[in-house]
Formats: structure tokens, C-alpha cells, sequence
């Protein structure tokens, strides 16, 4: 049986913090909880960084310490090491939004190369992470999916943005690395999935090597899983899914709303959370047929998918099961899920601090805006602060 209180243990979920770590953590997230100051603060940052007056060091010990791992690879790797050593695994991810020029699309594609290659080398990181709109321009992509005629050069663009995400899917495999792609927009998803199809059916004959991404407040994605797991089954290659709640809600509603067509996004959270569910459970109960990477940071979801594990004789450190929180969020999921041997997971951003600060700002802004995550994140290092100075009191007298 699965403790119900798994993710009550404040000690285990802190563990790498030191009482400094804690003190900057409950200052961010209690800022974070402030909502007029999170746009306020980010204001303001972005006015300094224009003028370029010398606030990295403050944005590097406080807001980059909280949820970014270092500024390159090499920098992150005593963190990495240092979190395999609770049990938590690491998926390295170069947070620097690249621009939409060719040459930079092919450099792009090399620095996921490299990083593959990286985590090839280090048994604590299991996948790299590459982004459908990083390696080609989002409108080529929204031209496929909406079914539009591209002209001769937005063809062979098309055919070079073939060949990159192809070139990293291969990288994956020589590298014996798993490769999760992330989902984008809607209105540009469809090309995005079919062409991570292709490759899945091409390169996860004997196991899910690339992976593709289910944003479930799409009220379709439970369909859609279907229908691949059959292809899959007809076609004999595994899928891999990375399965999450979703992040371009506003956006996807607002241009919903505005050129009249029905939303593809859930009505409210509460069927965006059966619609998550629903997907990952669908996605364990046929294990034998796909991978499954959870990233949530749900403890509802999370304890789930530990029962259904436990009622399917599934073992916790499956290589086919994974869970994934963001660096600097839900410790108390990672690390207790770490300390009963789960194969858990933390997204680590990395990158120079001027370039990963849109990242960085995304970071706070979507704390401040998920109802109730930034006071839960808040009373948990709050709890494990009282405990701390319990136990000292008690060494005292």
C-alpha cells in the first residue's frame, strides 16, 4: 500500500536546503503570493536590464537560484549529482528563447545535440528536452497544421525543419537518450504531433526513445491518445508521452474567442484535472504499448498514479514510468517520491541570467497566477522552517 501522507514530509522534501536556502525560498514565494508584486517586480527588472544597470547578481542570488540550475551545463552538474544522490533525477534544459532566423534554428539544434550528448555521459540524466518552435518558425508550423499551400521557399523550409527535428532524433538514439518534444499552441500542434509521430514510428521499435507532449486542458487529448496508441499497436512501435495540464490557457481561449471558433481548452480546472487523469491513467493501463513521463505537480494526480501502479504489480522504479516538477517547485513530490525509489525527476533550467530572465519571469507569473500553487509551495518550507528550529530547541535543552 501507498502511505496517504507521501508528500507530508517536509524533511525529506527539503533536504538539500540549508536553513539560508529556506530563508530565500519562503522570501520568493512569499513575494510570489503578493500578486500586485510579481508584474510590479518584473517591471522593474525588465526597466533595469534595459539601462543595463548591474542587477544580475541580485536576479542570480535570489529568483535564478530558486529555479535555475546554473548557467551552463558543466555548472549544473555538482546540483545534478547532488540531487541523484536522494534519488531524483535531472533533465537538463537550456531555458534561452532563440530568435526566428535560420541560422539560428540550425544552432539551436547543435546546442540540443551537445546536450544530448552531455546527458549520455551522466547516468542522472535521463532526457533532453527540445521545443518544436526552437528549431523552425512558428508560422511554417501553423501553416502545416491549418492545412495552407506553402509557397516553394516555405517548403524547403518545411524540408529543413524535417531534417532537424530528425537529426535530434537520431542524436537521441545513438545516444541511447530519451528526447522529449514540448507542446506548443494549438493552432500550430497538429503539424508538431504528426511529425513526432513519424519518428516515433520510426525510431521506438523496441522502446519509446522520443517522446511527445499532451497539454490536458485540451478536451481532446484523451481522444487523441487513443487513436495513436492504436496506430502504434497497427504499426508496431511504442509511443512516449510527457503528459501535463498545459500552459497557454489565456491565449488559447482569447484567440478562440476572437476569430469564433469553440475553445479547445476545458471549460474549468476541475475538468482540466479529470481530463489529466483520465489521459495518464488511460496511458499506465496500457504500459506495455508506451512510456510515460507525469509532469505534475499535483499531489492528487501524483498519489494516483502510485495507487493504479500499485493495483497493476507495477514496480515504482519502471523504467517506463517517470515523474517530472520543475526545479525549485514541489520538493515535497520529487523528493519523497525519490525516497521510496520512484524514477523522479526535476526539470533544471539552465543558461546566462540575462538570457534565461523571460524564463525566469514566466516562472513567477505562473506561481502567482495558479490558484492556491505559491501558498502551498509557501506553508510547506514554513513547516519544514518550525520543524528545524523545534529540533534545535529540543538539542538545546
Amino acid at each position: 500500500m501507498i502511505d496517504t501522507k507521501i508528500f507530508n514530509n517536509t524533511k525529506r522534501a527539503f533536504v538539500l536546503k540549508s536553513n539560508d536556502d529556506l530563508k530565500r525560498s519562503v522570501f520568493i514565494f512569499r513575494t510570489i503570493n503578493i500578486p500586485f508584486l510579481v508584474p510590479l517586480g518584473i517591471f522593474f527588472a525588465k526597466l533595469a536590464l534595459k539601462l543595463r544597470l548591474p542587477i544580475e547578481w541580485i536576479i542570480k542570488k535570489t529568483i535564478f537560484a530558486q529555479f535555475c540550475g546554473g548557467t551552463t551545463q558543466k555548472e549544473c552538474l555538482p546540483l545534478v549529482k547532488l540531487m541523484y544522490s536522494k534519488h531524483v533525477y535531472s533533465v537538463l534544459d537550456y531555458s534561452v528563447e532563440g530568435k526566428a532566423e535560420e541560422k539560428e534554428f540550425d544552432k539551436a539544434t547543435e546546442t540540443k545535440i551537445d546536450i544530448i550528448k552531455f546527458a549520455s555521459e551522466q547516468k542522472e540524466i535521463p532526457f533532453a528536452v527540445a521545443k518544436p518552435t526552437g528549431l523552425g518558425r512558428f508560422e511554417i508550423w501553423q501553416k502545416i497544421t491549418e492545412g495552407e499551400a506553402l509557397n516553394k521557399s516555405e517548403k524547403e523550409e518545411w524540408e529543413r525543419i524535417k531534417q532537424r527535428v530528425e537529426k535530434l532524433c537520431k542524436a537521441a538514439v545513438e545516444y541511447d537518450t530519451k528526447l522529449m518534444f514540448d507542446a506548443e499552441e494549438s493552432w500550430m500542434q497538429d503539424a508538431a504531433d504528426d511529425l513526432i509521430e513519424d519518428m516515433m514510428k520510426k525510431y521506438n521499435k523496441k522502446k519509446a526513445y522520443i517522446f511527445n507532449t499532451l497539454q490536458c486542458y485540451r478536451w481532446d487529448r484523451l481522444k487523441y491518445v487513443k487513436e495513436a496508441h492504436q496506430r502504434g499497436i497497427d504499426g508496431g512501435y511504442k509511443l512516449g508521452y510527457k503528459v501535463v495540464r498545459g500552459a497557454y490557457m489565456e491565449k488559447e481561449n482569447l484567440r478562440a474567442k476572437r476569430k469564433g471558433y469553440d475553445t479547445p481548452i476545458c471549460e474549468d480546472k476541475e475538468a482540466t484535472d479529470v481530463n489529466f487523469n483520465a489521459v495518464m491513467c488511460y496511458c499506465i493501463d496500457n504500459i506495455e504499448d508506451m512510456s510515460l513521463f507525469i509532469g505534475t505537480h499535483n499531489e492528487v494526480s501524483s498519489y494516483m498514479a502510485l495507487q493504479l501502479m500499485n493495483q497493476k504489480g507495477i514496480k515504482l522504479d519502471d523504467e517506463r514510468i517517470w515523474f517530472g516538477q520543475l526545479y525549485g517547485m514541489s520538493d515535497h513530490i520529487s523528493y519523497n517520491l525519490g525516497a521510496e525509489c520512484s524514477n523522479a525527476v526535476k526539470l533544471l533550467p539552465f543558461g546566462p541570467v540575462r538570457d534565461v530572465v523571460p524564463y525566469l519571469f514566466r516562472r513567477a507569473q505562473e506561481n502567482s497566477s495558479v490558484q492556491g500553487q505559491s501558498s502551498r509551495e509557501l506553508s510547506l518550507l514554513l513547516e519544514e522552517q518550525d520543524r528545524r528550529k523545534g529540533q534545535y530547541v529540543k538539542r538545546v535543552n
